[in-house]
């Protein structure tokens, strides 16, 4: 298998930063790019787009500009993240999942920035594969999102979401880790979540009407 370090195109990041590894069919246009950060085959990030140290952009995903992406994130392949989407440090993002920051999209109604909605995606959370995040909603610190989930509410810390329309199902670990009823954790970490749990669960509960979602052309 060969090694895209050695084939790789290395572009320099804004501010002199170490060497950003571009696979040969990959495209970064943003000069905003940190260091050891990897951008694989016909993966796409657009000038203005911020992506910070020791990422990880998988083959086929989309990074528009005006997304913001934090350190050591895992982007896999075929993951679209749209302008206004914030992702901070620690987050990954499962293969295929979308995000969204037009509510009610038209392909005859051409938008400015200001008509979008934004979405920040807490640090340490997980967006499993295929799932769908419908704009502006935030995704809370350490959260789940489960495969093939549809987030159309904020998502509380350490919340597992589940299903169409997302709801509360449980709570994780920041190790990843499903907790049982007493919260603690078999690797020995104790949560303190009983608030989340009074009074976020009903509210993750709770669709929002419907709503298409999409990249702004």
């Amino acid at each position: 298998m060969t090694d895209v370090r050695e084939t790789g195109t290395r572009t320099r990041a804004a501010g002199g930063a170490a060497d950003v590894v571009v696979h040969p069919n990959g495209l970064n246009e943003s000069d905003t790019v940190g260091p050891r950060t990897r951008v694989w085959a016909f993966a796409h990030v657009l000038p203005g787009a911020v992506v910070g140290a020791d990422c990880n952009i998988g083959d086929h995903a989309f990074v528009e500009g005006g997304a913001r992406i934090g350190d050591r994130v895992t982007v896999k392949n075929a993951v679209l993240v749209w302008d206004l989407v914030t992702v901070e440090d620690d987050v990954f993002l499962g293969p295929g999942m979308v995000f969204t920051n037009d509510l009610w999209p038209r392909a005859a109604v051409k938008k400015g920035r200001d008509a979008l909605a934004p979405t920040l995606v807490r640090r340490g959370a997980t967006v499993g594969a295929n799932a769908t995040v419908v704009c502006g909603v935030t995704i809370g610190e350490h959260a789940f999102v489960a495969a093939g989930a549809v987030v159309t509410r904020d998502v509380p810390a350490h919340a597992l979401l589940a299903g169409n329309p997302g709801r509360v199902r449980g709570w994780v670990c920041t190790c990843g880790a499903r907790l049982g009823e007493d919260l603690v954790c078999a690797c020995g970490r104790a949560h303190d979540l009983l608030d989340a749990q009074a009074g976020l669960t009903e509210r993750a509960a709770s669709p929002t009407p419907a709503a298409a979602g999409g990249g702004q052309p």
